[in-house]
């Protein structure tokens, strides 16, 4: 069955960041310095796992408070210092704290920590065997114990200054695909010019903005940067219980920006594979730039953003293509491994399989493409977007958006879950000027079919489905996918909600 568009009243990227891997050493070493447990392939989206198992009474975590004084907006190139043994730590629910970052840290974060389940459901998600684009880079890299392709029962929990003596509201950052939290939050140009949505970036983000008005913030990263959204939304919650048992906060309030919204959103949905319900400790729920309805974005554009994917023509973006053949010099290639579908290849994008629907009954495919430069025609665009069928591909041949659909979307089962009404939830939508290509997303196709951000449409963005108490809805112009995570406009926004 089709997911689409429900009759109620995501990417390329979908927050990616085209990057191209220059912030890290290609040669790195893939020896990972911890163990790698867990080969489970099990499909995490069943419901047979067992529960998480307790360690008996919660202990208090910690063993002080954090001796860093950095400053909201400071950066350094110091390398970051472990101050935990990698083996030992704190135990929640079953979670071990492996190890806590205090000095060095870049991009004015004054603690990180890396928490590990040890619970078999999480499994070690597929990467690229060809290229290191799906690695784990820069202070991450550090953060993860060198470990380049972490275990996905792995995920980082960042602390802003002002953690521990905010007098606002807490808050937890839940980042998107391709992405991770220093990017996303607190240096929007940590990635280059153009990772930010425009030509120049800024080296500051939400995160200083909010700690500096005296909220306490922290931020999670995981271990796949295109991971399945059913390990994050349990991070999510594993996150919010470490920050309350921190802080003593009763809620966090919680923020996903695009893929970061599936994950926020199955978490209070309850959508998290059989493994846990949601348990009442979300205030305010801020999606923005979320897929509320699903995407279509990857299999619209035909061939155009394949230059961004596949090697053979350069591409180097850790993002899932349309395709899993290329024509390469008259000779038909598999290609499998860089295509959004499940294959014998691998399982690289789970989760943006689970962000699909079909939305071509809404806005018809458009034969056209512009990068924010020039607009062209594309080729092979409706066999890309319908399959090798009634077309029949020039250049790639795919499966089409319906057979990826039924391959993993979740998009009718998290509206069907529902945000619980107790919840407090705000979207926050992108509306560019389709005919102004200096807001457009520079460098990408962009979603030009319909009203858009660049990836998301707006009718999907602002869709009020199965939200249980949709506080308010703001629509900015001009802002495209990539702005929406620290623009000023889109921050004031932000800043007024968790205030009221």
């Amino acid at each position: 069955m089709r997911t689409r568009r429900p009759c109620a009243a995501l990417t390329l990227l979908l927050a990616c960041t085209p990057s191209d891997g220059s912030d890290t050493d290609a040669t790195v070493a893939t020896d990972a310095t911890n163990a790698t447990p867990g080969t489970d392939s099990s499909d995490p989206t069943g419901t047979t796992a067992d529960e998480p198992t307790a360690t008996g009474d919660e202990p208090t975590i910690g063993t002080g408070e954090p001796t860093s004084t950095t400053d909201a907006t400071a950066t350094t190139d110091a390398p970051p210092t472990s101050t935990t043994d990698g083996t030992t730590g704190d135990d929640l629910h079953g979670l071990v704290l492996e190890d806590t970052f205090e000095d060095g840290i870049a991009n004015g974060w004054v603690r990180v920590e890396r928490w590990f389940d040890p619970d078999p459901f999480f499994i070690q998600e597929d990467r690229f065997d060809l290229d290191q684009r799906a690695h784990q880079t820069g202070q991450r890299l550090e953060f993860f114990g060198n470990d380049p392709v972490p275990h996905s029962g792995r995920f980082l929990l960042y602390y802003a200054p002002g953690w521990n003596n905010g007098t606002k509201a807490t808050v937890l950052l839940a980042h998107g695909a391709n992405d991770q939290a220093d990017r996303a939050w607190a240096n929007p140009g940590e990635s280059g010019d153009f990772g930010c949505g425009q030509s120049s970036c800024p080296d500051i983000g939400l995160m200083q903005e909010l700690a500096a008005a005296g909220h306490r913030v922290f931020a999670v990263s995981h271990a796949h940067s295109q991971g399945d959204n059913v390990f994050w939304a349990l991070q999510i919650a594993w996150a919010i219980d470490i920050i309350r048992e921190r802080t003593g906060a009763e809620k966090v309030d919680v923020i996903g920006w695009s893929k970061g919204v599936m994950s926020t959103r199955m978490y209070a949905s309850g959508l998290t594979g059989g493994k846990l319900e949601y348990r009442d400790d979300i205030g305010k729920l801020i999606l923005i730039g979320g897929p509320n309805l699903g995407f279509d974005y990857i299999f619209r554009y035909g061939t155009a953003h394949n230059a961004g994917v596949y090697t053979d023509f350069g591409g180097k973006i850790h993002a899932p293509g349309p395709h899993d053949e290329l024509l390469i010099f008259g000779l038909w290639e598999d290609r499998s491994e860089y295509g959004i579908f499940k294959s014998a290849a691998g399982d690289n994008y789970r989760g943006q399989l689970q962000m699909l629907a079909a939305w071509d009954d809404v806005y018809p495919l458009t034969g056209i493409a512009n990068n924010g430069i020039t607009q062209w025609p594309v080729g092979d665009s409706e066999s890309t977007y319908y399959g090798e069928g009634q077309y029949k591909g020039v250049y790639a041949r795919g499966k089409g958006i319906d057979y990826a659909i039924e391959q993993g979307s979740v998009i009718a089962d998290m509206i069907d879950a529902g945000i619980p009404a107790s919840v407090s939830t705000y979207l926050l939508c992108g509306d560019i000027d389709l005919n102004d290509n200096t807001v457009l997303i520079p460098g990408i196709p962009n979603e030009i079919a319909g009203p858009s951000d660049g990836v998301v449409f707006v009718d999907s963005c602002a869709a009020p489905d199965g939200i249980g108490a949709l506080a308010d809805t703001a629509v900015l112009s001009d802002i495209n996918h990539l702005k929406l995570g620290w623009h000023p406009t889109a921050a004031a926004q932000i800043s007024t909600w968790l205030a009221q």
